[in-house]
């Protein structure tokens, strides 16, 4: 592989389409270094499913995107946004899938800061939450979308918890979707790695793998992120204080919670014990 692609991205040499990308990268990148007059640097070693890298000479970053479902209608998100609370898009090159973005510096992650974390956490979240409709996905489709897959993942990890979970969280997802408030703009990954101290503003979002949904999902993230309290007290403690500080209803957060606990539960052919974790305490909650 390239001394240009960080290991993150080893996981696409998985597959065809993936494989390609890979072998296109070191073009594209010249290709918007020169559209976009910059000098880049290393790549970041923290990105799963895009090649970003900071310029040398100018404060911005050039994002390069695998052209992923969940990521595909972040620059529309961007604009729409418009810097408040999330990172500025300056350009966007559709036919490379490719970002020009304001640099956070220092650009330390939210994670970093632990519990206090959640304070910029419920200030950002409101600002984040605009109407929205085209071109953004559904959280209803993208429900059904989970329900589809659930049952196959599960029994390629080899069944590795109850069936009754899986069942009830396929039932909350279905019936939660069906019966959902106001529709908004929804940052589906806010979670503290994707939280940056900047200069324009303290913190501010990236990644955001938009959506249209109501609110209350858009707490998921939030409440399961371990590096703002890794045990079932702290994930109820932020349920709790979310909820009631935001004025939303902690039943439906607490089952959107549950719900995308056990949809990301799994990963390339396995479960992921901590977010199985995390759902058991939330039914419990």
């Amino acid at each position: 592989m390239s001394p240009l692609i960080p290991s993150s991205l080893q996981w696409l040499e998985s597959h065809d389409e993936g494989r390609s990308w890979l072998a296109a990268l070191p073009a594209a990148v010249d290709e918007v270094s020169e559209r976009w007059g910059l000098d880049l640097g290393q790549p970041f070693t923290d990105s799963y499913v895009s090649l970003v890298l900071p310029a040398r000479n100018k404060d911005v970053v050039a994002k390069i995107q695998f052209p992923d479902r969940e990521g595909q209608h972040e620059a529309a998100a961007l604009r729409l946004w418009d810097g408040n609370g999330a990172v500025l898009l300056l350009d966007h090159w559709e036919e490379r899938n490719a970002m020009l973005l304001e640099r956070c510096i220092p650009g330390t992650q939210l994670s970093q800061v632990g519990a206090a974390g959640l304070d910029v956490m419920i200030d950002l979240l409101p600002r984040l939450w605009v109407p929205a409709s085209e071109p953004y996905g559904s959280l209803a489709a993208e429900v059904d979308h989970w329900v589809a897959a659930l049952p196959q993942e599960y029994e390629t990890a080899g069944e590795p918890f109850e069936r009754g979970l899986l069942e009830d969280a396929i039932d909350v997802l279905l019936d939660l979707a069906g019966s959902q408030g106001e529709q908004v703009l929804l940052h589906q990954d806010l979670h503290g790695d994707n939280v940056l101290r900047a200069q324009r503003e303290p913190w501010l979002a990236i990644d955001p793998k938009p959506l249209t949904g109501e609110r209350e999902f858009g707490l998921s993230p939030i409440i399961r992120s371990d590096e703002l309290g890794d045990e079932q007290q702290a994930m109820i403690h932020r349920l709790d204080r979310v909820t009631g500080e935001l004025g939303l209803d902690r039943e439906r957060a607490r089952l959107w919670a549950f719900g995308h606990a056990i949809s990301w539960g799994f990963e390339a052919g396995k479960v992921l014990p901590g977010q199985i974790e995390a759902a058991r305490w939330l039914l419990a909650a």
